[in-house]
């Protein structure tokens, strides 16, 4: 069995920067991935990330703040999707 699309959203805000998140479904747990999900959520302007969580293979979960990078205690998706609202609002300026 092979990786499933779960969820998959793309926006372009009026700013243009770009707000886009994509969850995976995983047949079993992977080393980095014990949750069986792979995801990538991205917020940046201009080609360059300003706030972005992933899971990559070998680095499992972690999240990108402008220029650092630091792990993230992944706990289920929907808190997945409300930290990086909050990352994303406060790299806005509306928080």
């Amino acid at each position: 069995m092979k990786a499933v699309r779960i969820f998959c959203d793309k926006q372009v805000l009026p700013d243009d920067s770009i707000l886009e998140l994509v969850i995976w479904k995983l047949p079993g747990p992977e080393s980095g991935r014990p949750h069986n999900l792979k995801y990538r959520l991205y917020y940046g302007k201009d080609g360059q990330r300003i706030v972005g969580y992933d899971n990559e293979r070998g680095k499992g979960d972690h999240r990108h703040r402008n220029d650092g990078e630091e792990p993230y205690g992944f706990d289920s998706i929907e808190t997945l999707i409300a930290d990086f609202i909050h990352d994303v609002k406060h790299a806005r300026g509306e928080s």
